[in-house]
């Protein structure tokens, strides 16, 4: 990877599962839309559904994933629960996904054009 410091140290067993069940809660679109829409601040459930037009229970259940896995946490308020990012990080892993994506794309084209 170009400019990224790449440790040479390699993972424990322990590390790699814990990292692939990490990304494996990120492998889901839907997943991914809900924590998008709460980049821009906590919204309750309500809120979630119209965003990212979800049903209530598919909502529910990612959001429980979501949570178990610190990506989200959950607070009371009356009588809605309101969700937040609990872990911002998660977004710098997609601004890398993204660039790569991007240089993917234009290398591509640059390709193709020769």
């Amino acid at each position: 990877m170009k400019g990224a410091h790449v440790s040479r140290k390699p993972l424990g067993a322990d590390t790699i599962d814990a990292v692939a069940a990490r990304f494996k809660v990120l492998a889901e679109p839907a997943r991914l839309s809900v924590l998008n829409q709460l980049r821009s601040g906590p919204l309750n459930v309500s809120d979630l559904i119209g965003a990212t037009g979800l049903s209530q229970a598919n909502l529910s259940k990612h959001l429980q994933l979501l949570h178990v896995h610190g990506f989200v946490g959950r607070r009371r308020d009356g009588l809605f629960v309101i969700y937040e990012l609990a872990d911002t990080s998660v977004f710098t892993l997609c601004d890398i996904m993204c660039g790569q994506l991007k240089r993917r794309v234009a290398a591509e084209a640059t390709r193709l054009r020769a």
